[in-house]
């Protein structure tokens, strides 16, 4: 008993009225889902003929009118054994070359690619993170031959088309499965992918269209950034060996320590010592900041270890370069390691009016 084929547009889930696109996209995801050697339920070999033979007269105009018109009838004698087996498609792992290398045969020109990145690294002076700097580096890359500018070939010299893809860079090798035919889009051997033969190839690269060269580029190192940043240089790469996209160039930032400060986010920090007098009465002291001197106040009865904030002394924010961490002083109040006579009489002297300060307090 033969079995009832269902309607095209019913196999592919789209109304009969589709556009193009919208049947090729029905198609791209039906066949992703039952292909063979992808799905193995028992099914997804039928499926996935069905959904063939669906995409292939629907995809195809004249088929398409023929169908709208009589139905099944109509393509009878067109479907044969392109519709029995696989001729489009190849194993799962060029899937997705012939999804977008085109369909029904519609191969797509020769395939570019980008130029290798590069990384290189740069050192900056911790006071250079406040105000940004521009610095120079060198780079060695490879670029467009200057003689043959990338041609690869001898300036005068005619690149025949290869004949062995017609120019396309890429040919299709059909084998018989035990699905039925598969066809494989490759790259071509004859060409190297290039869909050209170079005859007389370029005596200064060699045939290769590149050449090392040592270029000097300069970066700019924008405030506020942080020790171990990776800057990324869009284009300042490789160039490409067959016309597509130069690589990038990414540019690693290392910061030299400060000798007194140490960052903290966008803070700073670092210690300030003082004597007990100091903390004592209180006290106006200079310090150093990122600018250079400031006054500081040291308010009486300061303890060791708390810390005084100098705000806007810090260091710039990378995203708002305008707003600025805070300078943490922190202090340190040193005892006297040796007093002398009248030193000793006038602390003793002290010490014994903060006795009787305690006792009385004590009663």
């Amino acid at each position: 008993m033969t079995t009832k084929k269902r309607d095209y547009y019913e196999v592919l889930g789209v109304p009969r009225g589709a556009s193009e696109e919208e049947i090729k996209k029905a198609f791209r995801k039906l066949a992703l889902k039952y292909h063979p050697d992808r799905n193995k339920e028992k099914d997804a070999e039928d499926k996935f003929k069905e959904i063939n033979e669906a995409y292939q007269v629907l995809s195809d105009s004249s088929l398409r009118s023929k169908y709208d018109q009589f139905g099944h009838q109509g393509v009878s004698s067109q479907a044969g054994a392109g519709f029995d087996g696989f001729e489009n498609f190849a194993g799962f792992g060029d899937i997705f070359d012939t999804f977008f290398g085109g369909f029904g045969g519609q191969e797509s020109g020769r395939r570019t690619t980008r130029g290798a990145s590069l990384q290189t690294s740069v050192t900056v002076d911790f006071q250079d993170i406040v105000t940004g700097i521009e610095r120079k580096i060198e780079v060695a890359r490879a670029e467009s031959c200057s003689k043959c500018k990338g041609s690869k070939s001898e300036p005068g010299s005619d690149l025949k088309s290869c004949s062995s893809c017609n120019g396309q860079g890429r040919v299709r090798r059909a084998s018989q499965g035990m699905f039925g035919q598969f066809v494989q889009v490759v790259t071509c051997e004859g060409c190297a992918g290039e869909g050209r033969v170079i005859s007389n190839p370029c005596k200064q690269c060699r045939g290769r269209g590149l050449e090392r060269q040592k270029r000097k580029l300069a970066v700019t190192i924008p405030p506020g950034i942080e020790d171990g940043t990776q800057l990324k240089l869009t284009g300042e790469g490789e160039a490409s060996m067959n016309g597509g996209r130069p690589g990038d160039l990414f540019l690693l930032v290392n910061v030299k320590n400060h000798p007194l400060f140490v960052r903290d986010g966008n803070d700073i920090k670092h210690d300030q010592t003082i004597d007990i007098v100091q903390a004592s009465l209180g006290s106006k002291i200079l310090v150093s900041t990122l600018e250079g001197e400031a006054e500081l106040d040291i308010p009486a009865g300061i303890q060791s270890g708390q810390i005084i904030r100098l705000r806007d002394k810090g260091i710039p924010f990378l995203r708002n370069p305008k707003k600025r961490g805070s300078q943490l002083v922190e202090i340190i109040v040193e005892t006297p390691r040796k007093l002398s006579k009248k030193q000793r009489e006038i602390l003793e002297s002290f010490a014994s009016t903060l006795d009787k300060r305690d006792a009385s307090t004590n009663k």
